[in-house]
């Protein structure tokens, strides 16, 4: 179409819509594209809004728990549309099955693709708003399109003249077509993508700005706790409040499916009462294992059970019946908790037939489902609000504390916030699993011929599924939510995807040898666990490159040539090898008193090589330098890139030095700080990151950094003190 210069001017002098730009993006069919010239509002099925006063707004589908989405997505938006991403504001997206993460079919945030899903379809979601913007411009000027140009958020005409913003140009660019294949500005062009450039949020955050969700205040709002089973499994049987609703402040005493909950006018009266509650437990169905029996029951079943087949190449069985030696280990990893800064809370509002809620959930339409389960209400009468996240690492992919709030205020009525104690979320969390992992290496001639790891241990599926199969059914009735978790768990690897949780960084063994056997025994104690940060590459990190390690010394290597000799074929797995070992000095020598350990790992599609420099003095692991190489694909904030690692090093460590979460008679023995410890200030290494320039697709960075770090360091106290350990968190005295 064409208009002239006066046309344009009094069809947008003065208006204060805007243009809502949602386009064909892969996964979000259906979101409709429009102008509301009454009023501009923002439509909650949207990405991108530009409103007529020259305000951007972009609607975020993940999360921001500190792994740098409000900034690295918002980049993406903003190098095809030309402007700083300053200049945007973000906005967490609603519950929608627009949002899905298209990896899961569900709207989760989590397994570091944020990114790697949003790489292409928010630059198209750019790119196609700049077109449409320039071509309303050009058909002003009446001018052609490819004359013009965008810079800071205006279109600028050819050989100059006045300019037009973006604001002014939004009513006439509704009415452009939506281009079906918009040209991506290329790589030499790109001003943001790429930089360091800080964080959107940090300013916010440093002052106290954004709101997480135990910050969330609500006019007439009152305060629950619940009173949770000691061990999982357990029921209410009876439960005595006489002296509980006599005390200040307290508004009621009830019971939940997961417990005993009391709501009073303040936080303190509620836990005040709660300490004053006697309830007595029917444990006839509860969890009664003990650390010790979860790892006798493993190696019962590894025994008994070869397991399922994961990868098998070329004949194992055959090369260790001709093998010079045959060298085998087991290892052994514990229960670990999330311990995120912020506990577990959400606030939920039963109002008018409808539930609205305010969590901090790395999955929200996860959370309608929730809210539905526990009340009569249907997914379509929730409504989710996600707030930023005080620390995920996958435990707040699982809405039990959503669970709790809904089915609260569900009885209450008023405005209900929910706080789980640090006790409480130590306790009853959805622990990293403990699994056992059976080593065997066939060696002739000085080479590895054959390569057998055994798996044991549970799958996360099984555990995830109750909320997650009904996520991706809305329509579904209630009824059918545990049905359909069972036929999920029956249709697992035919009708629906594999549970890689247990075998991921097992059946991606990177290095050359001939013979593979790698299996997964399946076994359950019984103790809750859920996704935790790089999940199954964590263990399986730590028995791979740790037993890599012992078949170097076993063979007479330095542990960073002999894993060189093997990965040759792999150039990327080769490039952050080298860097990382160059970086560390390698081979050089140590001051007295230290060693240094070696591990290579791809994670999340994200290659990750570290060198950790470490000491024991006084009865302590010190740790003074961890050296990583990363290749993530094309970076987009190279600070971030930094940040992520660096964390993921720093919680790795963590792991690795003092996790551990122990059962005695199905009772959780941690409580807090003092006995399940996290990496202090005065702690923590130097950590040198150098990442890779690369041009092929990025990948992600929250989790990749923590599986190498874990084994590096216990490489580095085998070098120091010639003792293997093969069980975590490692000592500094075998």
């Amino acid at each position: 179409m064409s208009m002239n210069r006066r046309d344009f001017l009094k069809v947008t002098a003065g208006t204060s819509g805007g243009l809502v730009l949602s386009l064909s993006l892969p996964g979000c069919a259906g979101i409709p594209t429009g102008y509301d010239e009454h009023s501009g509002n923002w439509k909650p099925d949207a990405w991108l809004e530009l409103t007529a006063d020259d305000r951007i707004y972009f609607t975020l589908a993940r999360v921001e728990m500190g792994q740098g989405t409000y900034t690295g997505l918002t980049t993406l938006i903003a190098e095809e549309l030309g402007v700083p991403p300053a200049s945007i504001q973000p906005r967490f997206a609603p519950a929608a099955t627009e949002y899905r993460n298209p990896l899961y079919n569900l709207q989760l945030t989590g397994g570091s693709t944020s990114l790697a899903t949003s790489w292409q379809p928010l630059r198209v979601a750019g790119a196609s708003a700049r077109i449409m913007l320039v071509s309303a411009a050009a058909s002003v000027w009446e001018v052609s399109p490819d004359d013009c140009s965008v810079a800071g958020g205006r279109v600028l005409p050819p050989n100059g003249g006045d300019s037009l913003s973006y604001g002014r140009l939004v009513e006439l660019a509704a009415k452009q077509p939506v281009p079906e294949d918009p040209a991506l500005k290329p790589r030499k062009e790109w001003k943001y993508i790429g930089k360091n450039r800080g964080r959107l949020d940090a300013e916010a955050k440093s002052t106290g700005a954004p709101i997480y969700g135990i910050d969330v205040e609500l006019e007439g709002m009152v305060y629950a706790v619940v009173t949770r089973p000691p061990r999982h499994g357990a029921r209410v049987r009876t439960f005595d409040d006489s002296d509980v609703r006599k005390m200040p402040g307290v508004l009621d005493v009830f019971e939940i499916e997961r417990g005993v909950a009391v709501v009073a006018d303040k936080y303190w009266q509620a836990r005040k009462a709660q300490n004053a509650l006697t309830v007595e437990w029917d444990e006839s169905e509860a969890l009664s294992v003990s650390s010790e029996q979860v790892f006798s029951s493993y190696h019962k079943a590894a025994d008994e059970d070869p397991g399922e087949s994961e990868r098998s190449q070329g004949d194992f069985d055959g090369a260790v019946g001709s093998a010079e030696r045959v060298v085998e280990a087991s290892y052994e990893q514990p229960y670990l908790a999330h311990a995120t800064l912020e506990p577990m809370n959400a606030t939920a509002w039963y109002r008018d037939g409808a539930i609205e809620v305010w969590a901090p959930t790395q999955a929200p339409d996860l959370g309608r489902i929730a809210a539905a389960r526990v009340t009569d209400l249907s997914p379509d009468d929730v409504t989710i609000h996600t707030t930023f996240l005080g620390g995920g690492f996958g435990r707040r992919l699982t809405n039990d504390y959503i669970e709790e709030a809904s089915a609260v205020a569900f009885r209450v009525r008023k405005p209900v916030k929910l706080i789980w104690s640090r006790e409480e979320d130590t306790r009853h969390d959805l622990y990293r699993p403990a699994m056992l992992h059976r080593m065997k290496a066939s060696v002739s001639g000085g080479q590895v011929t054959g390569w057998h790891h055994q798996i044991v241990g549970p799958q996360i599926l099984d555990w995830y599924v109750r909320n997650a199969a009904p996520a991706q059914y809305p329509w579904a009735p209630k009824f059918l939510y545990d049905t359909l978790g069972r036929v999920g768990l029956m249709a697992e690897g035919i009708a629906t995807p594999k549970d890689h949780s247990a075998i991921e960084g097992a059946i991606e063994y990177p290095y050359l040898v001939p013979n593979l056997d790698i299996r997964h025994t399946h076994t359950d104690p019984g103790v809750p666990v859920s996704w935790w940060r790089s999940v199954g590459f964590s263990h399986n990190g730590f028995a791979v490159e740790t037993f890599m390690d012992e078949l170097a010394s076993e063979l007479g290597q330095d542990p960073y040539q002999f894993r060189r000799s093997l990965i040759d074929h792999e150039p990327r797995h080769l490039e952050v090898l080298d860097r990382a070992a160059r970086l560390a000095r390698w081979g050089e020598p140590v001051p007295e008193g230290r060693a240094r350990g070696i591990a290579l790992f791809r994670s999340f599609g994200t290659y990750v090589a570290q060198v950790v420099e470490a000491s024991v003095k006084a009865g302590e692991i010190r740790v003074h330098q961890v050296v990583c190489a990363v290749d993530c694909g094309q970076v987009v904030n190279p600070d971030i890139v930094r940040d992520q690692i660096e964390g993921g090093v720093i919680f790795g460590l963590t792991a690795a030095l003092y996790g551990d979460i122990t059962f005695k008679d199905g009772q959780v023995q941690q409580s807090n700080f003092h006995d399940y410890p996290l990496m202090r200030h005065d702690q923590r290494p130097e950590v040198v990151v150098e990442i890779v320039d690369s041009n092929q697709a990025p990948t992600g960075v929250g989790e990749p950094g923590v599986p190498p770090v874990i084994p590096a360091l216990g490489n580095a106290l085998f070098a120091l003190t010639g003792q293997r350990q093969r069980r975590l968190p490692l000592k500094a005295q075998v």
